[in-house]
């Protein structure tokens, strides 16, 4: 799923989305109008760790009060297991009576679930979403995909058998990378959180389909009482989740809202002091109005009937001939920029206007000179020989007209037919400026200027504003 990965004639493609919704996310309506999704996770884990009882080669070693924990091989580790049952036998109860009356989700390993029926009975009592938080909790980092679809198959059967129903969402947390996929292949979720990606919800190719993703958190997450760079005291558990409210709020506000996601553990926040302070960060919240506390399968269904996946353009997928045959004319007459760029580096980044043009401009700044000046002679003069002849290509045309260059008057076209000659006449190339941000008296202007330009001054500029057309066509093509 991530790293470097080849396809097919020895091209490299790069799987991360390093883009995702950009600098501009889709327009949120949360229900009623809400500023943010407040999301609330408990994980429950307790009988479901790693223990020699459940057949695991060693006791577990991971989010315990236990400072530097180690796995002990062949053996049972008595003071992580009672840490484990404090989870299930005080903080449950204590995160129970605290959040009973908010929508939660309940990450529920599948074999700690069965080992807890009066837990589970009160989770289904308050409407909790139960979603699946594997089969057992451990690694799969080192799991064959073989041995961890089977591992997912069985937590889906078990879920099933024990919660009464299969579960909507997915949630490895101890993941490998083939863990997304496989989720999706196997599960019919109506989200996988194995993602801290995003402040939203949003849709990947995963498992040969389009997967909503609704992304989890490691900050806003009581995890970090049990981590050496983590919070020592409630205090500090507190104001995070209230500042992190806060900013989030405000962008709601101003008209971007977002989802805030916490993530608890009953041994950890099932403390007394770290319940006390989630308490007041909670009371923090429901201060404020336009606050959409919701179950993470709540904010899925109303993602996926608000946002669902459209087809779009993903030209890092693309063959190389489909590549050029799309991209090839965005810089004029020459199809080799795109050849070569389809050779280069592609990855899901890369699929918008903006990834593309710099995938193309990469190859064009490196050229060698004469072969950038072969793109710039590509270019045809503004209202010249060609244009009146009807030559020009199909987005020149577009261009000039935008301008108003196709309706000039006999003495406008002679004073064009004047400055083209001489600009070509000195550089040895014809006039090149991005039209559609220029009108007819700009581009005048620019080009009686750009004449009292020295020979390198104007190739860069030059080259600049063939960068600039081809980053013009480009967001054309993908607003289609």
């Amino acid at each position: 799923m991530h790293g470097v990965e080849q396809k097919d004639q020895g091209v490299t493609r790069y799987p991360r989305d390093m883009t995702g919704h950009g600098e501009r996310p889709p327009v949120v309506n949360w229900p009623d109008g809400a500023k943010i999704a407040v999301q609330i996770v408990i994980n429950y884990e307790e009988g479901g760790e790693n223990n020699i009882l459940h057949g695991d080669p060693a006791s577990e070693a991971f989010l315990s009060e236990i400072t530097g924990a180690a796995p002990w091989p062949g053996q049972r580790h008595w003071n992580m297991e009672s840490i484990y049952e404090y989870g299930s036998r005080a903080g449950f109860w204590r995160l129970h009576r605290l959040l009973g009356e908010l929508p939660v989700t309940v990450y529920g390993v599948a074999t700690a679930l069965a080992r807890a029926p009066e837990q589970l009975t009160a989770m289904k009592a308050a409407g909790w979403e139960i979603a699946s938080h594997g089969l057992k909790w451990i690694e799969h980092k080192d799991m064959s995909a073989e041995e961890e679809r089977a591992q997912i198959r069985e937590a889906i059967r078990l879920h099933t058998e024990v919660v009464g129903a299969p579960p909507r969402g997915w949630y490895t947390g101890r993941c490998s990378m083939n863990t997304v996929d496989l989720a999706a292949e196997e599960g019919d979720f109506a989200y996988i959180a194995d993602s801290y990606a995003d402040d939203l919800p949003y849709w990947l190719r995963a498992g040969g389909k389009d997967q909503l993703i609704v992304p989890y958190t490691m900050d806003c997450n009581d995890m970090r009482f049990a981590i050496q760079a983590g919070f020592t005291n409630g205090a500090q558990f507190e104001s995070y989740l209230k500042d992190t409210f806060d900013m989030l709020y405000a962008e709601g506000q101003a008209g971007v809202p977002k989802m805030m996601s916490i993530g608890l553990h009953c041994r950890l926040a099932g403390r007394p002091g770290r319940a006390m302070a989630l308490k007041r960060a909670l009371d923090h919240m429901r201060a404020h109005d336009g606050v959409w506390f919701a179950t993470r399968l709540e904010i899925a269904e109303h993602w996926a009937r608000e946002h669902p996946p459209v087809p779009r353009l993903r030209p890092s997928e693309m063959t190389r001939a489909d590549f050029v045959t799309a991209f090839g004319g965005v810089f004029e007459h020459s199809p080799w920029i795109a050849e070569a760029a389809h050779d280069g580096e592609l990855g899901p980044t890369h699929d918008t206007a903006a990834g593309v043009h710099l995938a193309l401009a990469r190859v064009f700044r490196t050229a060698p000179e004469d072969r950038r000046l072969g793109v710039l002679t590509a270019h045809p003069d503004l209202a010249g020989k060609l244009a009146a002849a009807g030559r020009l290509t199909k987005e020149s045309t577009m261009e000039q007209a935008g301008a108003g260059l196709d309706m000039l008057t006999d003495d406008e076209r002679a004073t064009f037919t004047a400055l083209n000659d001489a600009y070509t006449a000195k550089f040895g190339f014809p006039f090149i400026i991005a039209v559609r941000d220029h009108g007819k008296p700009a581009i005048l202007a620019a080009f009686q200027r750009r004449l009292d330009n020295d020979r390198a001054t104007e190739f860069a500029e030059a080259c600049r504003q063939v960068e600039r057309i081809a980053e013009l066509r480009l967001q054309e093509i993908f607003a289609r």
